[in-house]
């Protein structure tokens, strides 16, 4: 690809102390406008004259930029691959990684790294915003400042957040824990069944205790492999058999992420047992994720999900939709065995689910 590199010199005055690459996809973030009012790709060279708080940052930016900035509903897996492999090539080269893109499918970006990048040991920070940068109101200059911040922070000459992540309106959440859920405020993202990693107000308060512990010498791998013959099928009241039955010949398809009721529940009708049985020996895999923003589903709790458990549905746990399609689409493309696969989707890869929540 034909990247547009940008160097920033922030640090005017005084010594730089690190260094970060930012990975320009696309996004609300990256847009200004122009002289007639319509919104344009922000020129990235111009970022100071914006945002002249980076002056005091004294911190070495390198800004990588898509040849063409994408609207995240347009994101896929090749985009994934080239954000990890941008990562992969520079890791050695910075401190931390910030990663700008549209808000819509953050989290499926951000859950996807996770897993394609095996053996993080730096900070890999997604953020974006809801205002584009010109705006007066906008939250891009907040987002993006501690975004940087955080993607440098080390205590004890180790980074503080060596992992996947996800910075918005004054919150860190574990990226493959979050989720959308507004479109029209500035919170859009929330984690319901994890902890933030950390708030930022007068200081950045980490939490410490939820942040994945940095490994000493640990390699990075990346894994370029994935398989998008997946589905995510939400169930409703009055779904019919003929939907499932469409559904589950899909030429092709391997994997389902089942959303279904509360803590997993479906209906215990015999036509809807069957059809997901059928799908599960012709060797359909069947991840059961609930629904709701939070809880986890536990299979077998009550009747409606004890047959889910007999017929071979997995438990997804407390994962959210988001983190289940990736790790699916992931190990479907890194896994010959459907057994192993099995084994992964219901243990925890890059602390997407809780051990507490596989049933």
């Amino acid at each position: 690809m034909n990247y547009k590199i940008v160097r920033l010199n922030t640090s005017a005055k005084s010594e730089v102390t690190s260094s970060v690459l930012i990975i320009y996809t696309g996004g609300t973030l990256g847009m200004a406008y122009d002289d007639s009012g319509a919104l344009v790709p922000f020129n990235f060279g111009q970022i100071l004259d914006k945002v002249p708080s980076l002056m005091q940052m004294n911190i070495a930016i390198t800004v990588i930029s898509f040849p063409e900035p994408i609207d995240s509903s347009n994101v896929n897996m090749q985009h994934w691959v080239d954000m990890a492999y941008i990562i992969y090539e520079n890791y050695d080269s910075y401190d931390g990684f910030v990663i700008l893109h549209g808000t819509d499918t953050m989290a499926y970006s951000a859950s996807m790294l996770s897993y394609m990048l095996q053996g993080l040991s730096k900070p890999v920070i997604f953020t974006g915003a809801q205002l584009p940068i010109s705006a007066m109101r906008s939250d891009a200059r907040e987002n993006l400042m501690t975004s940087l911040e955080i993607a440098t922070a080390k205590a004890n000459g180790k980074p503080v957040v060596p992992e996947v992540c996800i910075f918005f309106n004054h919150m860190l959440l574990r990226g493959n824990r979050s989720k959308k859920v507004q479109s029209v405020h500035f919170d859009a993202f929330e984690s319901e069944n994890y902890p933030a990693l950390a708030e930022s107000g007068i200081i950045i308060d980490y939490n410490y205790a939820v942040i994945k512990p940095f490994e000493e010498g640990k390699k990075l791998k990346y894994h370029n492999k994935l398989d998008n013959n997946v589905i995510v099928l939400k169930l409703f009241p009055g779904i019919t058999a003929n939907v499932l039955d469409s559904c589950f010949d899909i030429k092709g398809l391997r994997g389902v992420v089942l959303e279904t009721y509360g803590s997993g529940n479906s209906p215990s009708e015999l036509w809807f047992l069957n059809a997901l049985e059928r799908a599960v020996k012709k060797g359909i895999i069947i991840l059961n994720v609930s629904q709701c923003n939070g809880g986890r589903v536990i299979q077998g709790r009550y009747q409606t999900s004890k047959d889910l458990l007999r017929i071979g549905v997995l438990s997804g746990g407390d994962i959210t939709t988001e983190a289940a399609v990736t790790k699916m689409m992931f190990l479907l493309g890194n896994e010959t065995s459907d057994a192993e696969i099995r084994r992964k989707l219901i243990m925890p890869l890059a602390g997407e689910m809780s051990l507490t929540g596989i049933a």
